[in-house]
């Protein structure tokens, strides 16, 4: 099993950090941007058409872009108590860096709901 390490690259194109993830850690997956398969994603998919590395980059709010807060995201926030709008928002304001840093030190991919 890997060791959580604060990688700005493991933070996948929707905010989540897969650097916590515990399929990324037991090696089961390679995390958004390695994992050819994750072709079903359209915010991966939005991101790489734009050259960005994660939605953090756009002018759009993630709050009104129909592509980030789709069908499938609401079911993962619900699900995992997930805020990914506040890791985006967290990345606009600290930089990727410190956003893989403040998650290895929560030990969690994502920033939860209150």
């Amino acid at each position: 099993m890997k060791n959580i390490e604060a990688n700005k690259e493991l933070i996948a194109a929707c905010g989540l950090y897969c650097g916590a993830c515990r399929k990324y850690l037991v090696e089961k997956c390679s995390g958004c941007h390695e994992n050819d398969k994750a072709t079903w994603c359209k915010i991966r998919s939005c991101v790489r058409s734009q050259g960005f590395h994660t939605c953090a980059e756009c002018h759009k709010d993630v709050a009104e872009c129909k592509t980030y807060s789709n069908f499938i995201g609401k079911i993962f926030a619900f699900l995992f108590k997930s805020d990914r709008a506040a890791c985006i928002r967290y990345i606009r304001e600290h930089g990727e860096q410190a956003f893989a840093e403040e998650m290895t030190k929560r030990k969690c991919q994502t920033i939860k709901r209150k």
